[in-house]
């Protein structure tokens, strides 16, 4: 396969989808941009079902290095530890919009990563991922029934922005 790209305007800016040359044994990956922040988000599905299992085995992990923003761990802990509590909650929305959209009967181990790359302090990485993962299901060979699309919407001054 060969790279696949589609871009669209959203307001003042422009959000671009990648595919086909990054994450290839995935069995959907895309390389989400928008402005200066990148996401891959790559997501998979097991061939069969474990014996005895009546639910779905999904796994949403986003994870965001510090390294994508430009710094790197010092002092006494030199590596990242845990996931922070917002790369937690972040994940855990891209699950819960995505689990109902999973086809009826579906109860393969599936999994979403969704890393970010690069972040600036304009375009929000969480937004992106919530679409990528869509994006990255859309493609793959896992049974799904979207896409979604995630926004996110601030009150100033009275005025939705």
């Amino acid at each position: 396969m060969s790279k696949v790209e589609n871009s669209v305007e959203i307001g003042s800016g422009t959000i671009t989808l990648e595919t086909g040359w990054i994450a290839k044994q995935a069995g959907g990956s895309v390389m989400i941009k928008a402005g200066g922040t990148a996401v891959l988000v790559t997501a998979t599905g097991a061939k069969s079902a474990r014996e005895g299992i009546d639910f779905l085995p999904l796994t949403v992990d986003y994870q965001e290095k510090m390294s994508a923003a430009g710094k790197i761990p010092g002092g006494f802990f030199k590596r990242e530890g845990k996931l922070r509590d917002s790369e937690t909650l972040t994940s855990r929305l891209i699950d819960r919009s995505i689990r109902p959209l999973f086809a009826e009967g579906w109860v393969c181990a599936t999994q979403i990563i969704a890393t970010v790359f690069s972040a600036d302090a304009e375009n929000p990485a969480d937004t992106l991922s919530m679409l990528g993962a869509s994006a990255a299901l859309t493609i793959s060979d896992v049974p799904f029934n979207g896409p979604i699309a995630g926004i996110r919407v601030a009150r100033i001054d009275g005025n939705f922005v």
